[in-house]
């Protein structure tokens, strides 16, 4: 045709309409090559480019024996990509329901195809993982593998494990499904037994296969370290039975056992209730997560009745033979007249300060505290360890409550030494006697043994060690001595006696308040002692908060907590083959040695 036929306008219109379509791609080329082009070449690189973290394996703990209290299993999360599941592998989904315990109904569904999620370019992206499993063992991954479906694989993880069950589960904590430790030796230990993590650098292709040709780079990951407790499982596992033997006799609202070496402070059983399985943690409420030998607090009673004994002792205001005056209701102390505490027992008047401890007199007590004044005896219940944690038991541990002296007001010198207005907890009760059995050294509380590597060679060592002394080496054994007429006839914990072995201890029955008042009712019942009195070996705690007793009696320490600490004793001394002592070979100041 002849471009004369041609009007110009229309000419102009087409050519102009063409230029703009060229320069309107030309635009969009520009913007997608220049401007947005390194955006959209990192969105390319990251969907064919994948870090594979490489995970460690955490480290083991165990007993002092060697048996295992935590491990770690390696499992295979099972899962399915849809975008590559097979119609002829349908039919293979029963033998697949069989071995993972997954309904064949509910795999078919998983294996739909279907999408999840919008992009940044605003597209949408299929489906290409669903899981199946959390947790299948290698020996059924392979049965699985066998049955030929690709479209199910699985990913190699490790999982927690605590082969005794609740054995020690408030000391050694636990490890939650998103792999964070929680509570106990588990988070305070995490640096040793974490391990570090590693990863590699892989591409793959558009199916998601590993392309192993452009592998990049892959660091290892480094296995966590395992830890050796002091924990002796067989000696914890004797302290849970007889706590389920309490609960199961005077329904308490909890329960604490403490078992120890007094000469070194190495922790053999803690053993709590309300308690749970580390395995199963979720399904306990949280309150029985807690340690209530580190978090609650009680009054001691008469347990507490060794700081003004000792103080007395070691400040020279009083020896085993001399007399205190329990029959007068009240003294005089710094120009005004104090009342005393009732006892709850006949003294019989004026009686020798081995009596005082052997029958548990307050009044006994509260006079020597008098006598020492408040500001020195105030300094014993600090050396004791009252009033500040133990350090030991991460910061889950609670202090207690010691009031300092601005806050005492004019019964508080007189009710403190018979175990009132003050607040302890079992594990500060525990080791506050063992100072006693140590002769007057207050140990620091030993968990962990040493941590080793894979190969079993020591890494780390934590050594026994002393916080401070408490009394002297005399006024320990004189002392030890005293509190051996407790477990007797002549004292209050006849029921601890244990024939052929000197037993040393104390009992405490501590009134609980209730709408602030104390409740006649309602007590804590404890017996805290060891054995063998001229050589100690052992320290035991047993502590029965709010018993019940079938006779509706009171729940008296001496009833209801000294039977528990002879049953455990007495296991005690058949597995680890103890011998009676000689008591007069003075093996005491021999275990004092051990333990510096």
């Amino acid at each position: 045709m002849s471009p004369a036929f041609i009007a110009r306008w229309r000419f102009a219109l087409v050519f102009a309409t063409i230029a703009a379509g060229y320069c309107g791609i030309v635009v969009q080329l520009y913007h997608l090559q220049i401007v947005d082009g390194p955006r959209i070449a990192s969105l390319a690189e990251n969907a064919r480019e994948r870090v594979q973290p490489q995970r460690a394996r955490r480290g083991d703990i165990s007993d002092s024996r060697g048996h295992l209290l935590a491990a770690t299993r390696p499992v295979i999360e099972l899962g399915v990509d849809p975008e590559r599941f097979r119609p002829e592998d349908e039919g293979k989904l029963a033998g697949l329901a069989a071995l993972t315990g997954v309904p064949a109904a509910t795999l078919l569904e998983l294996c739909q195809p279907g999408v999840y999620s919008v992009g940044e370019l605003g597209e949408v992206r299929k489906v290409r993982w669903r899981k199946i499993s959390d947790a299948v063992s290698d020996s059924t991954y392979d049965k699985i593998r066998a049955l030929d479906i690709p479209a199910v694989y699985g990913n190699r993880k490790y999982v927690r494990e605590y082969p005794s069950g609740i054995a020690a589960a408030h000391v050694l904590g636990f490890v939650n499904k998103e792999e964070a430790a929680v509570t106990g030796l588990e988070n305070q230990l995490d640096y040793y037994l974490r391990g570090q993590d590693g990863w590699r650098e892989i591409e793959t292709d558009a199916r998601r296969k590993e392309m192993t040709q452009f592998a990049k780079r892959e660091v290892s990951s480094r296995d966590g370290l395992n830890v050796e407790l002091t924990i002796d499982l067989v000696i914890q596992n004797m302290a849970d039975r007889e706590v389920a033997l309490l609960v199961e006799r005077y329904k308490p609202d909890s329960v604490v056992i403490i078992v120890s070496d007094p000469r070194n402070g190495d922790l053999l059983a803690m053993s709590s209730w309300p308690n749970f399985d580390p395995n199963r943690y979720w399904e306990s409420p949280v309150d029985n997560l807690r340690n209530r030998a580190i978090t609650d607090v009680y009054e001691p009673g008469s347990t507490f009745k060794i700081v003004p004994v000792a103080g007395a002792m070691e400040e020279r205001l009083a020896r085993p033979g001399t007399l205190v005056d329990c029959k007068s209701s009240t003294v005089e102390y710094n120009g005004r007249t104090v009342r005393l505490p009732r006892d709850d027992h006949d003294m019989g008047g004026i009686v020798p300060l081995e009596t005082v401890v052997a029958k548990s007199s307050n009044r006994g007590a509260a006079q020597l505290a008098i006598k020492m004044g408040a500001a020195r005896f105030l300094d014993y219940v600090y050396s004791f360890g009252f009033g500040k944690k133990t350090g030991a038991f991460g910061p889950a541990e609670v202090s207690g409550i010691v009031h300092p002296l601005n806050k005492w007001d004019g019964l508080t010198i007189s009710r403190m030494p018979m175990g009132h207005a003050v607040c302890v907890t079992a594990v500060q009760m525990h080791y506050a006697m063992s100072s006693v059995a140590s002769g007057g050294l207050l140990m620091q509380p030993r968990l962990v043994r040493r941590v080793y590597d894979r190969d079993g060679s020591t890494v780390f060592t934590f050594s026994p060690s002393a916080r401070n002394r408490v009394m002297s080496e005399t006024t320990a054994r004189q002392l030890s001595e005293m509190l051996e007429k407790v477990p007797t006839s002549e004292g209050t914990a006849v029921r601890a006696e244990i024939k052929g072995y000197q037993v040393a201890g104390k009992t405490g029955t501590s009134q609980k308040i209730e709408n602030g008042q104390y409740s006649r009712k309602k007590h804590v019942a404890t017996f805290s002692g060891y054995f063998p009195a001229s050589d100690p070996q052992i320290a035991i705690t047993v502590v029965v908060d709010n018993g019940h007793r079938p006779d509706g009696g009171v729940n008296y320490g001496g009833f209801v907590a000294a039977p528990a600490f002879k049953e455990i004793a007495q296991q005690i001394i058949q597995y680890m083959a103890m011998e009676p002592p000689d008591s007069t070979k003075g093996g005491m100041l021999a275990g004092t040695q051990a333990a510096k």
